[in-house]
């Protein structure tokens, strides 16, 4: 009979551990959501900022020559700029 005790209890507290587990990552992920929808948009020229300093690293890890970073960074301005 003590042994049927002690079976019980290590799978239920092994059920209940993983339980938690599973809601502490879920409620982490739900803040860290929170956390991004309610932050404040950052403006257009912050944005354009971090377009120029994403395709100048994309040409110089040769993924995209500078005329096709050019062009998109073009494009995306005037699209980021025509929403601000």
């Amino acid at each position: 009979m003590h042994n049927k005790a002690v079976r019980y209890v290590t799978r239920t507290t092994a059920a209940a551990a993983s339980t938690l587990a599973t809601t502490a990552t879920s409620v982490a992920a739900a803040a860290l959501a929170a956390s991004i929808i309610l932050s404040p948009a950052a403006d257009a020229s912050a944005r354009l900022d971090g377009v120029h300093a994403d395709l100048a690293r994309a040409v110089q890890l040769n993924q995209v020559t500078a005329e096709q970073a050019a062009r998109f960074e073009a494009r995306l301005a005037g699209r980021i700029l025509g929403d601000a």
